[in-house]
């Protein structure tokens, strides 16, 4: 299958001003001195809908590296929450700046480019991938950039992410919109892709390969929602774990090759202190928890790879019910940082722990290459317009949200829109 083609913006005619309103459209790289944006603000920490304020403020200057995007549309991820909250840690005490701007998914519209960039001209259409660094080191050059100790996530260890009518990146950061997408599902899926990608295929020797067995964790969302897709791309097989049971039929329909309802047993939340009688009865419980995964692989077939990204609580049943030699990979701790495990299992059982942290230019390219193909699907669930961004961080931060994963509008002015000529003829209208 052909890849998308970029195709040039047809010429039309836009007043220059220096401030627009959400949805109108300026002169193709004509840049306003001002910009709305979504703006919190150290005194402002708490929950969504009281830290994030719409705001206006100065339109980026960009440096000779990098890219101002116009946001069509934006991802809503966690670490808008975190950044919301200040916790763990507030993302002042990293960047130093007046005001943070959350955000680290988008498509949107090359507006201006450095003059040091080359691969991209105003016009393009783009989604970005949310890893930044310096460039100037030797894991940026021949290492691993994810290791860089100049590493940052835009839009949340950055000021300037996605939530705003402009956003500023590097220029290694920009990849191609796949053009079947709507902004918004465009918008919706490099974060936790990417993520589950590296997670899948970016630690070797225990890269995925066909016929092994994965169990993942939260699978109904949205990172569990693409490691079942690419684990299914990829010929291998995805054991999800729910915590509700109308999830079930979703992950099934993601590819998963069965579903386990992690509300049947009872051994979850910090590992028992060993050999006390609390101990023996988690390690009872953890068991049949086992069988249940045996009941889909074969009896006696533990899983290859455990997808993890609760933490604290599920932790020590991972690193229980991987195969000897096996890898737990594992991203975040949304239900917990403090982690602990039976260490005997990990030894005797020779068994890898392995953190892993969003993704590089070249594994999200891969797995951006999967999008365009239509191998995969955004699982897009919900989409809100401009003003209800942070109602859509209160339903994530709550767990009300719908299995997949959710976007909201910026520039575009309505959901269903496919190409920036929709976008400015429905905002005209």
């Amino acid at each position: 299958m052909a890849l998308d083609q970029q195709t040039e913006i047809a010429p039309y005619e836009a007043p220059e001003k220096d401030l627009y309103e959400i949805g109108e459209m300026p002169p193709l790289g004509y840049v306003p001195k001002k910009m709305y944006a979504w703006a919190i603000r150290r005194e402002r920490h708490g929950e969504p809908d009281t830290a994030m304020q719409v705001e206006v403020v100065d339109t980026w200057e960009i440096d000779s590296n990098e890219v101002l995007v116009l946001v069509m549309a934006a991802g809503v991820n966690y670490n808008g929450v975190w950044a919301g909250l200040g916790v763990p840690i507030s993302p002042f005490d990293g960047h130093k700046q007046p005001y943070h701007i959350a955000g680290s998914d988008a498509s949107g519209i090359v507006w201006k480019v450095g003059d040091r960039v080359t691969r991209w001209k105003v016009g393009d259409e783009v989604v970005i991938h949310c890893n930044q660094d310096d460039g100037d080191d030797e894991d940026c050059n021949g290492g691993d950039p994810m290791f860089s100790p100049s590493q940052r996530i835009w839009g949340y260890e950055t000021h300037d992410g996605s939530f705003a009518q402009f956003t500023k990146v590097q220029a290694q950061q920009l990849m191609p919109r796949p053009k079947h997408l709507t902004w918004e599902e465009a918008a919706c899926y490099t974060l936790t892709l990417a993520t589950a990608y590296r997670m899948l295929f970016g630690h070797e020797p225990h890269d995925l390969k066909p016929g092994q067995n994965v169990l993942v964790w939260g699978a109904s969302g949205g990172l569990g929602s693409y490691a079942i897709q690419l684990i299914n791309t990829a010929g291998a097989n995805a054991i999800g774990v729910i915590s509700e049971e109308d999830k079930r039929e979703f992950v099934l329909s993601m590819g998963a090759k069965g579903v386990i309802n992690r509300k049947d047993f009872k051994c979850w939340g910090q590992l028992p202190k060993v050999n006390t009688p609390e101990y023996n009865d988690w390690l009872k419980e953890a068991r049949k928890f086992g069988k249940a995964i045996w009941d889909i692989t074969g009896k006696g077939v533990n899983v290859d790879m455990v997808f993890e990204h609760p933490g604290e609580a599920t932790f020590p049943v991972s690193t229980l019910v991987v195969k000897k030699g096996g890898m737990v990979v594992i991203c975040a701790g949304t239900s917990g940082f403090n982690c602990t495990f039976d260490v005997r299992y990990m030894w005797m059982h020779q068994k890898r722990l392995q953190g892993s942290h969003f993704a590089h230019l070249k594994q999200a390219s891969a797995a951006n290459k999967l999008m365009i193909e239509r191998r995969l699907d955004p699982a897009m669930s919900e989409v809100f317009p401009w003003e209800q961004i942070p109602a859509a961080h209160m339903k994530m931060y709550r767990n009300q949200h719908k299995p997949g994963n959710m976007s909201v509008l910026v520039q575009s002015p309505r959901p269903g829109l496919r190409t920036f000529e929709d976008a400015l003829e429905a905002g005209r209208r």
